[in-house]
């Protein structure tokens, strides 16, 4: 067992991330969403490549970098700091080339392979709060508590729908739902790493909490652990 780490997996939109930035900064622990490392990834390739579509390229790319995630040292509303090969790239993985892009890149299993063990050296320091899909099953299956929250589909369709809402943008609710329903069957149906909760996780069913109760219910398990 890792001390002072928490892993916390979920599906899509289950307010997982939200959650775990909150817990984090209760704790004094680093906020890690894993998912900025396959962004990192992706902004490397298309800057090296133009294009992500060369799996074999693509993974020696990911295989050669350096990916950092530390806390924030720029007060732009950033959660942490990332970096690849000691550059900060913390906004540049925001763009709509590493959004449009990420998704193959997080299929290859080489690339997922190389981010595990990157995540990993991250996670062994302990302090940190990280947060994923495959975090308590396969990234930290060691870690000292695990989460999975998760929630009906049709509620964090609901969610993202108010979100979109409150931005001012134009999204039907319906077609939201049926993002959420094709993100959830290729997350859980893949031959790496799929999406389930590990044998040993605390299952936190969000559909009736707001924010605020899931962070105070992560809170009470772990000031309740034993140690």
């Amino acid at each position: 067992m890792i001390q002072n780490t928490i892993a916390i997996d979920g599906p899509a939109a289950s307010g997982k991330s939200t959650a775990a930035e909150a817990l984090a900064k209760r704790l004094d622990f680093l906020y890690f969403d894993t998912g900025v490392m396959y962004r990192a990834v992706t902004w490397a390739v298309l800057d090296q490549l133009g294009a992500v579509d060369d799996e074999d390229a693509v993974s020696q790319i990911a295989r050669n970098i350096k990916i950092d995630v530390n806390p924030a040292t720029v007060a732009d509303g950033r959660p942490n700091d990332v970096l690849v090969n000691g550059r900060d790239i913390t906004w540049e993985i925001r763009s709509a080339a590493v959004n449009a892009g990420v998704s193959p890149v997080s299929t290859y299993p080489q690339v997922r392979d190389a981010m595990t063990v990157q995540q990993r050296r991250i996670g062994v320091g302990g302090m940190v709060v990280m947060v994923g899909r495959d975090i308590g099953t396969v990234v930290m299956p060691d870690a000292e508590m695990k989460f999975f929250i998760n929630a009906s589909a049709e509620v964090r369709a609901q969610r993202r729908y108010k979100e979109v809402l409150e931005r001012g943008l134009s999204e039907r609710y319906e077609d939201i739902l049926a993002s959420i329903l094709l993100r959830d069957q290729i997350d859980s149906s893949r031959t790496v790493a799929p999406l389930r909760p590990a044998a040993d996780a605390i299952i936190i069913d969000s559909d009736h909490l707001t924010r605020e109760e899931v962070v105070i219910t992560l809170l009470d398990y772990w000031s309740k652990r034993d140690v």
